[in-house]
């Protein structure tokens, strides 16, 4: 079987940014590697998600629970893997993924009560990694920033693009609880924890990148290709 590294954090962290640009450099050094970004808006798996994001399924979160939401975005990653990805991950390929199961773990976690997310996270991980047979994450990248400066850069994306938050981002105590529920997955599940700001200010994309890319070329162990 291949290897998964998965980049996961809070809203306006970077994922995107710091997935493309560690599978742009293992790439260079030989890695037989390929992106995967979650969800796929646009494809007919993802209209569930889509419906729920924009807000026609409920107002806000919470309107959706954490279960079905869930399943919405388990199954966009269904069939990603039987449709486009599998078989590289079954010959062995690496995939350097921009958000994965750990989502629906940050995000729909937080939307119950403390006493019972661990046995949603339970049924979660025995869903998507038994029942549904999803590949688990060789490693969990959390890059974390304040809700502070998350805020902020939000809406400054908003002016510049023009694009309108969806029922996630424009809700500030959500985004407070899925931090602190991001927090508590690192502890508990052992993920890898990248500290995306400093004094108030993000810190460098190149930064936060070689401290991710120093990291990953340890756990996938091919010194021949990606160590020293």
């Amino acid at each position: 079987m291949g290897r998964l590294i998965v980049l996961e954090g809070t809203d306006g962290s970077g994922k995107a940014t710091q997935s493309k640009l560690l599978l742009e450099r293992l790439q260079k050094e030989g890695v037989d590697c390929l992106p995967l970004t979650f969800p796929r808006y646009g494809e007919p798996s993802c209209a569930p998600v889509e419906l729920y994001l924009s807000g026609k399924l409920g107002a806000r979160p919470g309107d959706v629970n954490a279960y079905a939401a869930s399943s919405f975005y388990a199954v966009d990653r269904y069939c990603s893997y039987k449709q486009s990805w599998g078989g590289f991950y079954e010959r062995g390929g690496v995939l350097i993924a921009d958000r994965y199961t750990t989502s629906n773990a940050v995000h729909q976690a937080s939307k119950l009560p403390r006493a019972e997310r661990k046995a949603f996270l339970d049924w979660l991980f025995g869903y998507e990694y038994g029942l549904l047979g999803l590949p688990e994450p060789t490693a969990v990248f959390y890059l974390d920033v304040p809700i502070e400066l998350t805020e902020r850069m939000m809406r400054r994306r908003e002016a510049e693009t023009g694009g309108a938050a969806d029922i996630h981002e424009r809700d500030e105590a959500y985004l407070r609880a899925c931090r602190e529920t991001g927090e508590q997955l690192v502890a508990d599940y052992g993920w890898q924890y990248v500290d995306c700001s400093r004094d108030g200010s993000m810190r460098r994309v190149e930064d936060i990148h070689e401290e991710i890319y120093k990291r990953a070329r340890a756990l996938l162990r091919r010194p021949d290709r990606i160590g020293d």
